[in-house]
């Protein structure tokens, strides 16, 4: 299988999609091509035995191919005329804008490109904190309590420690915990220099945090190990970023069977049929016997490849396993019987 690995995007998390794209080098045992978004949104074809990091720093990869993306396919200059890039399947590997806000999505879907990825719906659930939240309670799952704001809000906070988080950014880029007044204003600063709104959550001291990946493929659940992440207070950006280049596998987390069973009950419930076609990982709060979501992660950092015992073999079968877009025939006979009744 030829494999075209779109990264990069217009986004905060940039620099977090080369990483990932990188690291799939090392995971996937398939022939990939490397199709770069700078953030003008200009598509470069990134030759696979040359790619690092150092490439988009120093702007190199403009002596890359320039891609054009038209007649469904992505097409470069040839000698004669153009010639179209080859792959199977399209991974869609843009963290946050772009990528998991369902732009790329809602391109290569027009352009009747097969990809791996959240479709647009998807991204809408997903990459809005807000509306993530509606969405878990219409399928009865739980979240923690939260107040939103707008920047134009007037915010008060009667209780704390909270948590602030800009609503459409990922990777706990702007994230703060506030444990007082004095906190506030600079933490809501550091937020709104991100997005124009935040959600304000109850800190919950010592909430025990998990991670679960899966997906759904002909119809059934294929699951990770469930994994209890290492952190201090949260799980800041610092940490977050490692798991972007992350291949080595993860410890699985120390819950009994019932408990376990609860996590992949409420993934069940948050996947649905809204993320068919994608490999998301969800990360969970458990407290009090409670299970609760705290996100959706639509494009999870290197794919959550180190979650899975054999992430190759999942991912070869998901990418079998997509859903196909409806096809809709047009025969305009409604627009012939309004001609027809008018004598037209």
């Amino acid at each position: 299988m030829k494999l075209a690995i779109i990264f990069g995007g217009k986004s905060y998390e940039h620099e977090i999609s080369i990483v990932s794209a990188i690291a799939m080098k090392d995971i996937l045992k398939h022939e990939l091509i490397y199709i770069f978004l700078n953030t003008n949104r200009e598509f470069y074809h990134i030759p696979t035995d040359t790619i690092k990091s150092k490439l988009f720093s120093s702007g190199e990869y403009k002596k890359s191919d320039k891609l054009l993306l038209k007649n469904g396919a992505f097409t470069k200059k040839a000698m004669f005329g153009e010639k179209t890039l080859d792959f199977d399947i399209a991974l869609n590997i843009i963290h946050g804008g772009d990528g998991e806000d369902g732009l790329v999505s809602s391109l290569l879907e027009f352009n009747n490109i097969q990809y791996l990825g959240p479709r647009k719906g998807a991204c809408s659930v997903a990459f809005n904190k807000f509306l993530t939240k509606g969405y878990a309670s219409s399928v009865d799952v739980k979240t923690i309590q939260y107040k939103y704001y707008t920047n134009k809000s007037q915010i008060s906070v009667v209780q704390y420690p909270v948590i602030i988080k800009p609503v459409t950014l990922g990777s706990s880029i702007g994230v703060s915990i506030v444990k007082n007044q004095e906190e506030l204003d600079y933490a809501l600063d550091v937020a709104f220099e991100f997005d124009d709104a935040v959600i304000i959550e109850p800190f919950i001291q010592g909430i025990k945090e998990y991670n679960l990946a899966g997906c759904k493929i002909d119809g059934e659940f294929v699951f990770s190990i469930i994994e209890e992440p290492q952190k201090a207070e949260f799980l800041d950006f610092d940490k977050k970023y490692l798991d972007f280049a992350r291949t080595s596998k993860a410890i699985e987390a120390n819950l009994d069977d019932e408990m376990a069973n609860k996590v992949k009950e409420t993934f069940k419930k948050i996947y649905n049929n809204t993320f068919e076609g994608s490999l998301i990982r969800c990360d969970l709060f458990i407290h009090e016997g409670e299970v609760y979501l705290n996100e959706i992660n639509p494009i999870p950092g290197s794919m959550a490849n180190y979650l899975f015992e054999d992430f190759n073999a999942v991912f070869t079968s998901l990418a079998s396993s997509l859903p196909k877009q409806r096809n809709i025939t047009i025969n305009y006979e409604y627009v012939n019987k309004i001609q027809a009744s008018k004598g037209k």
